[in-house]
């Protein structure tokens, strides 16, 4: 596989290449600015040895003699198309103005200026080699020096390059490393953060993701021990019924009783799975799940839907006009329904009151009171356990009922308990966090 450029090579080819550009378009410029420079200089020289020429006719002649033996001048005069009089070397017919012509292989600058007749042009020039030799020789050196500032960007890209990736190659060494570490808190590069965060984002999406599996493999785990353990007692049971109905000749009355049992064990199977099945859910609760909701809308549908389940249950609920949360509704109703149940079918309540408030520490308190036989106070804490069922309970149950309740409030940032109510039985207490965001 080829293997691509560093981010480091990459700043500094570029950094180079913006040099680059630079430099040819200022030393495009220079250059011309020198060759125009140098070429103004025999201009001027032109200019000057034009002037005693065009302005002084009687020195004319005398001029001409005088280069005659010169190899620095040229002078030729042109009247009607031919030639009048000139050095030896001579120019050729030109426009007026400046020109740089070859003659006999030698660059000349040429001033042509217009006269009256008969001469109807002088042309006057100097040797350029000097002059293109000179400008050659300098834009050669503005050449090394862009060069040499190509160069010196490039190094100073790499160096600088490396100082800004420092960030991102120390985030790559804590992520290559076994476990990955999290990643440095970097200052003054924008990217370098903007990737930071983004990996620790990821990192903690993975923590997250990790720790929901463990979490599903535990309950998981716990769900099947748990339903081993309590489902044993009534299979056994159910199985022996069948085996007696299978092989023994029954009356009608001992058939009928048999299968009583059956359906009382089948029955208490399907009651201890739907328990488990809600605790697993229950502690696979995420926060994402959580919403706004008005408690004391919920405590009244609870109400409302107790008194249908049992007729000769009075029911009331004594709270403010409303209080929002941000919990777990669904949660919070099967607490508040199971706190009920466990109240008619294992105390014997027929009076249940509900009443909730927001106490002086912005928590919620939640109180279940019934007028049944209550708990007794060394059993209080043991009744939150999984498949505990307290001494005096009369009806048989999973005794998964209270542990949904203490489940609930623990979910919640909170925790549940029992105590003496004023209605005589037991008070059910939940406390939970009342905040709303």
């Amino acid at each position: 596989m080829r293997r691509a450029f560093s981010l480091r090579a990459r700043v500094a080819a570029a950094t180079a290449l913006g040099a680059a550009i630079i430099v040819v378009i200022l030393g495009f410029a220079v250059a011309r600015v020198i060759e125009a420079n140098n070429l103004k200089q025999i201009d001027q020289r032109i200019d000057t040895a034009s002037r005693l020429v065009m302005f002084n006719p009687e020195l004319a002649v005398q001029i001409m003699d005088a280069l005659q033996s010169s190899s620095e001048f040229a002078l030729t005069i042109y009247a009607d198309g031919q030639v009048k009089a000139s050095t030896p070397v001579v120019l050729p017919e030109l426009s007026d103005g400046y020109h740089t012509v070859r003659v006999n292989g030698v660059p000349y600058r040429v001033r042509t200026t217009p006269t009256a007749p008969p001469v109807r042009s002088v042309s006057l020039a100097l040797p350029a080699a000097d002059a293109e030799h000179a400008t050659t020789r300098q834009q050669r050196e503005v050449a090394a020096v862009g060069a040499i500032a190509i160069a010196a960007a490039a190094g100073l890209g790499w160096l600088f390059g490396g100082r800004a990736v420092r960030p991102i190659v120390e985030l790559t060494r804590r992520l290559r490393a076994d476990p990955p570490q999290s990643p440095p808190n970097t200052s003054g590069v924008r990217e370098a953060n903007e990737l930071a965060d983004a990996v620790r984002t990821m990192l903690q999406r993975v923590d997250d993701a990790q720790a929901e599996t463990a979490a599903a493999l535990t309950t998981a785990r716990d769900f099947s021990a748990a339903a081993a353990h309590e489902l044993r007692t009534p299979l056994t049971a159910m199985r022996t019924d069948i085996e007696v109905l299978r092989t023994l000749d029954l009356d009608d009355d001992q058939r009928a009783e048999i299968l009583t049992d059956l359906q009382r064990a089948q029955g208490r199977v399907e009651a201890t799975l739907s328990a488990l099945e809600r605790l697993a859910s229950g502690e696979l609760a995420a926060g994402k799940e959580r919403v706004e909701a008005d408690l004391v809308e919920l405590l009244d549908l609870a109400a409302h839907d107790a008194k249908r389940h049992y007729p000769d249950l009075e029911v009331a609920v004594e709270s403010a006009p409303s209080l929002v949360i941000c919990g777990l509704p669904v949660g919070l109703r099967l607490a508040i329904d199971n706190a009920i149940s466990n109240a008619v079918k294992h105390g014997g309540a027929h009076r249940v009151r509900i009443s909730a408030r927001r106490d002086d520490a912005a928590r919620i308190v939640i109180a279940v009171d019934d007028d049944g036989r209550g708990i007794p106070p060394q059993e209080r804490t043991a009744v939150f356990k999984r498949f505990y069922r307290g001494a005096d309970a009369t009806s048989s149950g999973s005794g998964l009922g209270l542990a949904l309740v203490a489940q609930q409030a623990q979910l919640h940032g909170g925790t549940a308990y029992f105590e003496d109510s004023p209605l005589g039985g037991a008070r059910l207490v939940l406390e939970i966090d009342g905040s709303t965001a």
